[in-house]
């Protein structure tokens, strides 16, 4: 009996997706729950798996873009038991006759190879014409960028040997160089990707639809970096996950954020929708372009919490196994640019949410601090938002608090000064 393979639902918004790849042959015997082809929406890409076992029919190329429900194959499961183990019985008998005879072959065959080899290229006459160099001495002329005929052989019939292509040099070294570059015009028409499509309108909707301004500031890290060196050892052994700078700026943002709720909303139509809880997007890198799963109710989760919940995300990320619902709902983005070596950038809002704050590479500058100029690791960050909601007043003060807390970690106990609380003040 045939059964239909079927394009399944991946998400409520999402009505057409990509066949990125085929995982496997026309006519091949699959196994339940074998892997049979990549599927891409707007948002992931996951593997389609075989609901029942038998020979494969292929309907749909790889590249088409096709509706939810779409039929792109056939399982006909009559082949299921007949086929599948013979094909395993026939594979297993010549990997052992293989295994127990090469060491056979190796033995006797490789010594009288190498030797007639080398003895053909070095030494026979008829090997190499006069003037010209031996494969080894041309292997080196080729790296050196060297003519042949700018040098001089002094072997049998003035070939060139690999002692004379060692002490060979350009005659100009910018000549050579530029004698190896070829010119070329090839143009290469590569098909965007269903993500990367999404990517870019998403994009340009950001900067039509918002009215977007950015404002910067910067930030001490040495606290964090004294913190993590003093406790990190401790925290990996307690924790089983190392200290990384995204959990500080994880709590930084969900404490600051209970504090400027406008920063933490977003516009639907012509309302204004406030939460009281903070689900923080993370900015991830992934082969097939940039994904944003979400940390939920952030602000009330612990640092080895957050470390462990990134983790976890970022793997599924780069494995390409996030679902929708690990990517809906966010309601403020990080993202660490600095993790590439950016020193300082303008991030986009990553719609509905209002704001985004770009992280960036830590480098030792010359501050002054008391009338004095001393050397700091400073971080500049960058918060992106949407002027619609969020006024400069909140933007700014937004900003200032984040960069508080990270300078002064010990606030985020409490939301403050842990002295202000002691005296109650």
């Amino acid at each position: 009996m045939k059964h239909e393979i079927k394009i399944p639902t991946v998400g409520e918004s999402v009505v057409e997706v990509t066949l990125a790849e085929w995982l496997v042959k026309d006519g091949d015997i699959v196994a339940i729950d074998q892997a049979l082809a990549e599927i891409e929406s707007d948002k992931a890409t996951f593997e389609l798996p075989a609901e029942v076992a038998g020979k494969i029919e292929i309907k749909a190329n790889d590249g088409d873009d096709l509706e939810i429900g779409a039929v792109i194959g056939y399982i006909d499961d009559s082949f299921a038991t007949s086929d599948a183990p013979k094909k395993e019985e026939k594979k297993e008998t010549p990997k052992q006759e293989v295994v127990k005879e090469e060491p056979k072959q190796a033995t006797k065959q490789e010594a009288p190879k190498v030797e007639t080899k080398v003895e053909k290229q070095e030494s026979t006459n008829d090997s190499y014409a006069k003037g010209t160099p031996s494969p080894a001495a041309k292997k080196i002329l080729d790296e050196k960028n060297v003519a042949a005929n700018e040098v001089q052989g002094t072997g049998k019939d003035q070939r060139i040997t690999k002692s004379d292509a060692l002490k060979a040099t350009p005659r100009n070294l910018e000549e050579a160089l530029l004698s190896n570059k070829t010119a070329s015009r090839e143009e290469t028409v590569e098909k965007l990707s269903r993500m990367r499509k999404t990517i870019a309108r998403r994009l340009v909707d950001v900067k039509n639809q918002t009215a977007m301004l950015t404002t910067f500031n910067e930030v001490d890290m040495s606290a964090i970096l004294d913190l993590r060196k003093q406790y990190k050892d401790a925290f990996a052994e307690k924790h089983g996950i190392g200290l990384g700078f995204m959990s500080f700026f994880t709590k930084a943002c969900s404490t600051a954020l209970m504090q400027f709720p406008k920063v933490n909303a977003y516009i639907d139509d012509e309302n204004m929708i406030l939460h009281d809880y903070a689900d923080i997007s993370i900015a991830v890198s992934t082969d097939k372009g940039l994904v944003v799963p979400v940390i939920r109710n952030a602000e009330v989760m612990s640092f080895a919490d957050i470390e462990l919940e990134i983790k976890r995300l970022a793997s599924l990320a780069r494995k390409g196994e996030l679902k929708m619902e690990d990517m809906e709902g966010g309601t403020f983005t990080i993202t660490n640019g600095g993790v590439f070596g950016s020193l300082l950038s303008t991030p986009i809002i990553n719609q509905p949410q209002s704001a985004i704050l770009g992280m960036h590479k830590i480098e030792e500058r010359p501050i002054v601090e008391n009338g004095q100029i001393i050397i700091k690791p400073m971080m500049y960050l960058a918060l992106s938002y949407d002027h619609r909601i969020i006024d400069g007043k909140d933007s700014v003060s937004f900003l200032v608090a984040v960069k508080d807390y990270l300078e002064h970690p010990e606030k985020m106990l409490f939301g403050t000064d842990p002295n202000k609380v002691l005296l109650d003040l």
